[in-house]
């Protein structure tokens, strides 16, 4: 038996699914029931199909129907608390992980610089977090219905093998290059909320060059390895805001893959956007390195490397 319930707006929703879907997965679990969510268009609403027998779907929808009742007297205390997006050095709590915090200033002073502009730029070795907690920013934001839906995109750049000998078709040939993020969002979420979130539009990962003419309203935007846009391809992202929406870009400077490093669309933006309002720049260093101990000491070490080979070559 199938029954189904219309929610009529996102705070009904953040009623009857509960942040990350806790709620959500409580009601399967006690009513042992199943539980499809399909998102409204406009993404305001949303339509809950109750699948089990008769009497658990009945007492599952009675259950939801109760909680949204209670919400038309009074807003539910747990609505209410938890609003700050960053406090306490967390950014984000995954349901079965460890929270998301920074990890150094810099990484204090990023996310900080994301929930106070619309457009944050950011640039620093591998490994200081740019990727994952942009991620997290962006899954924070949802949380609090700051956003809407997420968006992450990264240029497809060639390095070694062309896209048409590699197998499969595009998406196959592509998905390669966007498994960084996958990765980030995998140890947030987990396989099924992931799934869920990208099955209902609500995220999106995409190719850079899929972004041309599109304008995304009410949205968190990243834009990964940065340092690998033409100039053109980054006004072109840039440019793809609407209103209510967040950007983040990110890249480092020293793992340019384009022909002419001079040529990159982060090197560039630096410079065209620096005075301009509502917009932040943040450098990372070696310092703020989080993975294994040895990538810090690798960073410094092709830092003093590159330093003393450019010497030379003046």
């Amino acid at each position: 038996m199938i029954k189904t319930l219309k929610l009529k707006n996102q705070e009904e929703i953040l009623i009857a699914l509960g942040i990350q879907d806790r709620k959500l997965r409580a009601l399967e679990k006690n009513f042992k029931v199943t539980v499809f969510v399909k998102y409204d268009e406009d993404g305001d609403g949303a339509l809950l199909s109750v699948k089990g027998t008769n009497s658990r779907v009945d007492k599952a929808l009675a259950k939801l129907q109760k909680d949204l009742a209670l919400n038309a007297e009074k807003r539910p205390l747990d609505l209410v608390k938890d609003t700050v997006p960053f406090a306490n050095n967390v950014v984000f709590r995954p349901e079965h992980a460890r929270p998301v915090e920074a990890r150094s200033e810099n990484q204090k002073k990023y996310i900080e610089a994301v929930f106070a502009n619309d457009l944050v730029i950011s640039s620093g070795p591998a490994g200081t977090g740019k990727t994952f907690l942009a991620c997290a920013c962006a899954l924070r934001a949802l949380e609090l219905g700051l956003t809407e839906r997420i968006v992450v995109t990264r240029p497809i750049v060639e390095a070694g093998e062309k896209l048409g000998f590699l197998p499969g078709d595009i998406e196959e040939k592509v998905d390669p290059y966007l498994r960084p993020i996958y990765d980030a969002f995998y140890a947030m979420l987990g396989m099924e909320r992931f799934n869920s979130l990208k099955y209902n539009n609500i995220l999106e990962i995409v190719p850079l060059a899929y972004m041309r003419g599109r304008t995304l309203e009410k949205a968190f935007i990243i834009l990964d390895e940065a340092q690998n846009t033409l100039p053109a391809q980054m006004k072109m992202f840039l440019t793809r805001m609407g209103i209510g929406s967040k950007m983040i870009v990110n890249g480092d400077l020293s793992q340019i893959d384009l022909p002419n490093k001079k040529e990159s669309g982060l090197l560039q933006a630096s410079e065209v956007l620096g005075k301009l309002k509502n917009v932040a720049f943040i450098q990372f260093t070696g310092e703020d390195v989080v993975r294994h101990p040895l990538v810090k000491d690798i960073v410094a070490a092709y830092d003093k490397w590159e330093k003393k080979h450019t010497g030379k070559t003046k």
